[in-house]
């Protein structure tokens, strides 16, 4: 009887990947258009947040801005561009083990993936504008409230990557009123770096990132 459980943990187990690798393909498939000019812009309080399926403690988890080294390692890219206009949040060391602790005590119920948020501006002089209203260290709860909702006079087109335990979260930001997007080759490089990511197994690549040193990550002033 007690292997029989084990057959059936085994195959829910298996069946669980396999959905998730399908969802992710998925994602993938649909969140990247043929050309970034064509990407759907909404108004900022019409577009879509990052998601919490319900789990509602990750909201008070922590991401931190992250340096453009970091952003080029995350998504491996050779790109010679600096993405002047480029703002990105990843987890902090705190919200990398509270997921873990999340998940065992929730007995793999609870979710060990973490999120990133890129936001691509439209123009360097946008973002610089926006950088100053927004702390270096972010509650993710504030992500939909503040950081997309907060602002005004500004839509956006959302992208989404599902890359294991990462999920990718990718904001163009431009004007309300705006034709085509000033950036759109920044934005590219990342979209397209991101469909070529594999999966990440687990956060070894994210706690190996210049800044990620301790659990209390003192964030640098925006410049």
């Amino acid at each position: 009887m007690e292997d029989n459980i084990k057959k059936k943990k085994k195959k829910k187990k298996q069946q669980q990947q396999q959905q998730q690798q399908q969802e992710a393909k998925k994602s993938n498939k649909e969140e990247v258009p043929t050309s970034t000019t064509a990407a759907h812009f909404k108004c900022s309080s019409e577009v879509k947040g990052i998601r919490f399926g319900g789990q509602i403690i990750i909201k008070s988890f922590t991401i931190r801005r992250a340096t453009t080294i970091e952003l080029l390692t995350l998504l491996t890219s050779p790109s010679p561009s600096l993405f002047t206009s480029t703002i990105t949040y990843i987890p902090t060391n705190f919200t990398i083990l509270a997921h873990h602790a999340w998940h065992t005590l929730t007995l793999g119920l609870g979710t060990k993936k973490s999120k990133v948020v890129i936001f691509v501006f439209e123009n360097e002089s946008l973002k610089m504008s926006v950088e100053r209203l927004w702390g270096g260290v972010v509650v993710l709860g504030d992500v939909n409230k503040k950081m997309i909702r907060g602002l005004s006079g500004c839509e956006m087109a959302r992208f989404k990557f599902r890359k294991g335990c990462l999920t990718f979260y990718v904001y163009a930001v431009r004007r309300l009123g705006s034709c085509g997007f000033n950036k759109a080759d920044d934005l590219r490089c990342i979209l397209e770096s991101l469909v070529g990511l594999n999966d990440f197994l687990d956060h070894t690549a994210m706690l190996a990132l210049p800044s990620q040193q301790s659990i209390t990550f003192s964030s640098p002033l925006p410049h």
